[in-house]
């Protein structure tokens, strides 16, 4: 886990939580799949963290229903590491930038989280952390890959009303939040969850809810 000082200075106040939080956080805090020893294909997503109209907010896709990969899903922008790129915040960013068009000039990453698996796609994934200190249009700008583009506000992912758990057919049950249209769940709604827990922004709620998905 990596987070640059330099940079932390510079950030917005209400960010220090997180911040905080992610210093030293290990990969079993995060989540209960960790990366195998040997093999899974390198990725890595942006989580961004923005303030627009409804305060702050996180940069959230969804993914177009005919994808053999997580289709359909809400998801954070990212994807496979490329030749191009020098390591995970590189691919991040290019990824971000190909997806929806944003500018990566008006993002600063702060932080990287440890490598996690995605077992479905036999993905190893680095979370990279960043704050948008000057927003850009954003938009569904790769339309075979992605249905469309939210800046989803934290407020609303940590309100109780939107917090339900989500069955995959595969049986298993996770976190999940009913928010901008979106069901987010998966590795991105277990992602959020752990974030809000971990920077104190989790609100008590009751897990009874349950929406089952289907694939």
């Amino acid at each position: 886990m990596s987070v640059l000082p330099e940079i932390v200075a510079e950030m917005p106040e209400w960010l220090a939580p997180i911040v905080r939080a992610v210093a030293d956080v290990r990969a079993e805090e995060l989540s209960a799949f960790l990366p195998p020893e040997h093999g899974g294909r390198r990725g890595a997503v942006l989580i961004l963290f923005g303030y627009g109209a409804a305060g702050p907010d996180l940069l959230i896709i969804q993914r177009t229903a005919h994808l053999r990969s997580h289709p359909g899903q809400p998801a954070f922008p990212g994807g496979a590491l490329e030749d191009v790129d020098s390591g995970p915040v590189d691919a991040a960013l290019r990824e971000a930038a190909e997806e929806t068009g944003l500018d990566p000039g008006g993002v600063q990453v702060f932080a990287t989280l440890p490598d996690l698996w995605l077992p479905p796609s036999n993905f190893v994934v680095t979370p990279v952390l960043a704050w948008w200190h000057t927003p850009s249009p954003v938009w569904a700008r790769e339309p075979y890959e992605v249905a469309s583009v939210h800046r989803v506000s934290i407020r609303d992912l940590a309100d109780p009303a939107n917090r339900v758990r989500v069955q995959h057919p595969s049986g298993y049950v996770g976190p999940g939040f009913t928010v901008a249209g979106l069901t987010v769940w998966g590795f991105t709604g277990s992602l959020v969850d752990r974030l809000l827990w971990l920077a104190g922004w989790e609100r008590p709620w009751q897990p009874g809810s349950v929406v089952r998905v289907a694939l």
